[in-house]
Order: C-alpha cells, then structure tokens, then sequence
C-alpha cells in the first residue's frame, strides 16, 4: 500500500471516525498514524534511521523525512542519523553541535507485516488516548456514589458498567449478603480512581462508611446544604451502623432530620443497605459525652477518659453490661470506632473491686514504708494520699487534717518519708553508676535516680545517649498497624513522664550538647505562630 493522493483523504476521513468512535481527540489519532508510518518506512530505509512522517491536518499529504542530527566527533555513534560538524558543512552553513539536516524522501510501499503493524500501533494509541480520558473523566469523582449497571462477575468480584469505563466491586467490598445477576442496576461509592498499565482503575465500594455519609447527603437537603455535619460514621456492613451528627441550626434536631417523617429519610438508607440498622447519635465535642451517646441503648453509670492514651474506661450496671457490649462485641467495637478511643467497658461490681484493690495496694505501701499500722496507713489513703512523694512533700497543714495528727505527727512522718526516699535515691544511683550511668546523665535537670537507673539498664547511659532518643521512646506511645492499634512502651513511662515533657527534655538535652542553636527554635516557633494567624484570618474571611 503507497501513500497515494488517492488515499490521503482517507487517512483524515478515518482519523476522524475513530475519534468519533472512541470520543477522543481526531490529533491523537493523526500522531498514532505518522507514528505507524514511520515505524514502517524505517523497515524500508533502515532502523538506524530517523525517519519521521508528518500528515497535513487539512489534506492529508503524508510528508516522509529523514533527520540528521549535529553532534561531537567524539560523541558519533549512529551514522545514519548522526553526523560530525566537518560532516555537516556540505549541508549547511555554520552548523553548529545540536543543529539537524532534514531531507524528504520518497514515501514507502507498505506490505502486509508493515500494514499490520502499523494497525496495532494506531490501536495501541487510540486505546491509551482513550485510558486517559477515562481516567480524566473519572479522578475527581472519587468520594461520590456513581450508578452503575451490573455487566458480569469475575472470581466474586463484579465489574460494573458506570458509562464511559468499568469500574470493579471487589468481593470484600460488597454487603455480605447480596448478589447481582447481569444487567442489574447498582450504586456504589467511587472510593479511588487510579492509573495503571491496563488502564484507569476505579474501585468501587458498599461497605465504605463514607457510602453511608454520601446516602445521607442525598436523602437529608439540612446535610447537603451544610447546616448539618455529619461527624463520624462507624458501620458493621450489613448488620449495624452509628453515625454521628451535629446541627449548626439550634432551630434543627440533627437527629429528627436523619430520621424524617415516621422513620422516611433513615428508612431509604437502611433499604439502599440492605437492611442495615443504623443508630443516628448527636455529636457533643466532650469525649465522654459523646462516647455516652455512642453506647445507646445502654446506660452509663461512670466515664474515666485518659486522653494521652486515646483509652477510655466506662463503668455501667451489672445489667446493662451485655448491652453495652452487644452481640459478639458489636455495640462497642462501633462506639470505639465511632469516638476513636479504646474502650474498657466494666461493671460496677468490678470497679468496686478494682478501687478496693487500689486501696489496700497503697496501705501496704505505708505499712511497709513508713512503719505504720494499717489504720493510720488506710487514712492516709482515704485523704487521697497516693504516693510516698506526696507524704513527703505537700505542705504540712494538709496532714494536720487527718484526725489524730498534729505537728509533731505530721513532721514525723514526712521525715520518714523522706529518709526511705533518699536511701532508694542513693540505692538507684550506686545502681546506676554500676551500669555505667555517667555524671552529664545523672545531673542532667529533670531525671530523679530512679529514671537514670531505669535509663541504664536500657543502654542509655550518656546525655548524647539520651539526646538521641524519640519521644515516644521515652514516654510511650500508639502504632496504628493495619488498622489496629499497639501499644509502644516508654522507657521512663512508669514515672508518668508525658509525651509533651518527653520532647521538651529531649530538645534541653540537645541544646545543651550544642546539637541545636535555641534562635532557631524561636525562629520556627514565630513562623509557626505566623502561619497559624494567617489560616485563622483565610478561615475568618
């Protein structure tokens, strides 16, 4: 096949019909073909050389050209598309290295192989042309629900029919119990549209909790104009659901909104899943109050939050224990992930247990400590005395409180406490040195004995040691491991030191070896503050 005036038409004429065809630019179409031409005349002429082929976008004459490029004596390797600067001054005038030598050439005769395989690379771009307008098409949809037409199923997933592409419903994405024949209608959540070798990805979702969020929106107008936030969504697919909401409307029950006339709104949610009960709770910005909705139906008797931990403990009715719980730890697994705490949930009665063994831990603590007997230890607990350190160095009026101690009761027990807390502090020490603590730890401001002993028998014996370490290292912290959480212990965790009085020990530390210059701390915080005052005011405006 030549590249006659008889077909040159006809290339324009095709272009413009695959381009139709596949909804894709007719100039994608054109460049696939000179491309395809070019592979082909260099089957003709030699695969050494750059031939190029250019199609006029209004007649449709194909232009062949062979091109030469100018380069380095030293750097000449391919003579048929390369030339030195001596080489090219019979071509041109003051060639320069980068300068190139273009000539026409005779357009080729295509046979059968070089027609094909000029056929597969125009399929092949017209296919990756058309892979980018899909992925174009769909990028910014991803968080939407989009509808779809079920086409098939392949290994348990089911490819869905969503216009201009395909888009896959992964096995674990769908509510347990449903199945989908051919040509069924389906709504799924575009949860990630991702380019890939084969084409655009777009991965579908039922089970994801924004799904349920997104059928709000459609069903409830105080949603989707913004005077009603939905806070969180926890879902068990399928089976149960929490999902929590606030309304910035104190004319508007966000919870009667959800709900609609007799049930109307949440009842064309619950039937779009399948029959998914779902619990709407107000949002209340006080984590134990909120987590108290999140445990509806249950009733809470008590709430102890531990913020630094991100754990919360929860104390209910012996008989409301299994409620709070639900079937197979249902209600309180969605309450957690609904609040984002742990939760301990416990009974009254095991509380009651848990604080007596509290109490009579720290009476033996006295008893043996500060040689008392039990009845004067159990006072000094009941007043809320905790720890020997307390004894020893709260102010002394505080003591003459409890019935039975006056002054001279009161000195002498904060003597005692005292003479037993320096001889463990001398007993950390001689530990410590044994270990080989050195002085720049040991004097370091902030660290009792206890902690540098501690620190030692954990390989940091140095103030360089101890500047090196993390602040998690020292006070202990939380790993989220495929979605669950683990709990990293902190060297100097048993002492309550904090992650915040971890990190300002850490940079002290670092600042006195000279490791960082404090200006540049001032320096950064100023930005910080600066960068802050300037989201306040975009936020404000």
């Amino acid at each position: 096949m030549a590249i006659t005036s008889a077909n040159q038409l006809e290339l324009l004429q095709t272009a413009e019909a695959v381009a139709r065809e596949k909804m894709i630019d007719p100039a994608l179409v054109v460049e696939a073909m000179e491309e395809s031409l070019a592979r082909a005349a260099k089957s003709r002429y030699g695969a050494e050389m750059d031939i190029r082929v250019s199609i006029d976008r209004k007649t449709g004459r194909a232009t062949f050209t062979r091109v030469r490029t100018v380069v380095e004596e030293e750097e000449l390797e391919n003579y048929q598309a390369e030339m030195t600067v001596e080489q090219a001054k019979q071509y041109l005038d003051d060639p320069k290295v980068g300068d190139t030598f273009v000539e026409e050439v005779p357009p080729v005769e295509m046979g059968r192989i070089a027609a094909q395989s000029a056929k597969q690379v125009i399929l092949q771009k017209v296919r990756e042309a058309e892979r980018d307008r899909q992925y174009e098409e769909f990028k910014d949809r991803a968080g939407t629900i989009i509808n779809g037409v079920v086409k098939r199923e392949e290994y348990g997933n089911i490819i869905v029919d969503v216009g201009a592409g395909e888009g896959i419903l992964r096995r674990n994405e769908k509510i347990g119990r449903e199945a989908y024949r051919n040509g069924d209608r389906i709504r799924c959540y575009i949860k990630d549209v991702r380019r890939e070798a084969r084409g655009p990805q777009i991965f579908l979702s039922r089970t994801a909790p924004e799904f349920m969020a997104e059928l709000f929106k459609m069903e409830v107008p105080e949603i989707y104009d913004g005077i009603i936030d939905i806070k969180a969504v926890a879902r068990d697919p399928g089976s149960r659901a929490k999902i929590a909401v606030i309304s910035y409307d104190n004319s508007i029950d966000p919870v009667g909104a959800c709900v609609g006339m007799r049930g109307s709104r949440v009842q064309a949610v619950v039937n779009e899943l399948q029959g998914e009960k779902i619990d709407i709770i107000p949002w209340n910005e006080d984590a134990p109050t909120f987590l108290v909705n999140a445990l509806q139906p249950a009733e809470v008797s008590k709430v102890v939050l531990d913020e630094e931990a991100e754990r919360i403990e929860v104390v209910v009715p012996d008989e409301q224990l299994s409620l709070a719980i639900g079937r197979r730890g249902q209600n309180v697994r969605l309450a957690s992930q609904l609040t984002g705490l742990d939760i301990d949930i416990m009974t009254e009665e095991e509380e009651s247990a848990r604080r007596q063994a509290e109490f009579e831990e720290r009476t033996k603590l006295f008893v043996d400590t500060l040689d008392l007997d039990e009845f004067f230890a159990q006072l000094l607990v009941s007043e809320g005395f905790t720890s020997l350190e307390e004894v020893a160095y709260v102010e002394a009026e505080e003591l003459l409180v409890i019935d039975g101690v006056d002054e001279s009761t009161a000195g002498e027990l904060q003597a005692r406490a005292r003479d037993y807390l320096e001889a463990q502090n001398a007993k950390a020490l001689e530990t410590a040195r044994a270990l080989g603590a050195e002085d720049s730890l040991i004097e370091f401001d902030g660290l009792t004995p206890q902690m540098v002993e501690a620190l030692a028998n954990d390989d940091v014996k140095t103030l360089e040691d101890f500047a090196t370490l993390a602040d998690w290292e020292i006070a202990g912290g939380w790993t989220i491991v495929d979605g669950e959480r683990s709990k990293d212990d902190g060297v100097l965790e048993p002492f309550d030191v904090g992650l915040e009085e971890a990190q300002n020990m850490v940079m002290t530390a670092r600042i006195q070896l000279g490791w960082v210059d404090p200006a540049d701390l001032v320096s950064e915080e100023a930005d910080a503050d600066a960068a802050e005052g300037e989201t306040e005011e975009e936020a404000g405006a």
